[in-house]
């Protein structure tokens, strides 16, 4: 068995390789202005080419417009655009046809309930992911480093490959996996010392107890 790994909001070189050099399978950079991990397009382009084609380079955008996105998919040429806002089955279907960019999901979890519109994705998603339902009172989407019951996942069958996210850490990936069964996870504040501010030796953790923690679920599973 194997598990997929993403690092999210990466914002500096050190970051990257720091990542890159632990194993990460895919890498992430945040364009929103409101979150602590927002980085410029053109320093997206420079971090993306510090990864080259060592980890798949996914760029995250929330409910961004036609004309940010033809700039900044024709800057960047990412392998995934990740989709955080309320973008529709419609809009990820039409913008992955308009730009010939892989879709990443990401669709708030509370309850059982929730996970019904995984299927609306079908035909729109190239991956989803799962992150816990931000708080209403919340200004950023997302999970806001929360977390939610990972068992709820558990024998899902999702239309398409999938992330799981929302509060994990080097501590808690490992029951995260057993728990849901998640064939990838994503990890962005979990290995920061402060907002926005990843740590090396955070990243090297999580990657190290999310291999381990997968092996052990085929060992037992």
């Amino acid at each position: 068995m194997s598990v997929l790994v993403k690092i999210c909001g990466l914002s500096t070189p050190r970051a990257v390789d720091a990542a890159l050099s632990a194993g990460a399978d895919m890498i992430g950079v945040v364009h929103f202005e409101r979150s602590p991990r927002h980085v410029s397009l053109d320093l997206a382009r420079k971090l993306f080419a510090r990864a080259g084609t060592q980890a798949a380079r996914t760029l995250l955008t929330v409910d961004a417009g036609d004309a940010f996105l033809a700039d900044a998919l024709s800057l960047l040429r990412p392998d995934f655009l990740q989709l955080h806002g309320r973008e529709p089955p419609e809009r990820a279907a039409a913008l992955r046809a308009a730009f010939d960019v892989k879709i990443i999901k990401a669709l708030p979890v509370e309850d059982a309930a929730d996970l019904s519109a995984a299927n609306a994705y079908a035909e729109a998603a190239d991956m989803l992911l799962f992150d816990a339902r931000p708080p209403k009172d919340a200004a950023l989407p997302g999970g806001n480093g929360r977390s939610f019951d990972w068992r709820l996942l558990r024998g899902f069958a999702a239309p398409a490959p999938w992330l799981l996210a929302g509060g994990l850490d080097a501590g808690n990936v490992a029951e995260a996996l057993a728990a849901s069964g998640a064939p990838g996870v994503d990890v962005s504040s979990g290995v920061e010392s402060a907002p926005g501010v990843k740590d090396e030796a955070k990243i090297a953790a999580f990657l190290r107890a999310a291999r381990a923690g997968v092996s052990r679920v085929g060992e037992t599973g």
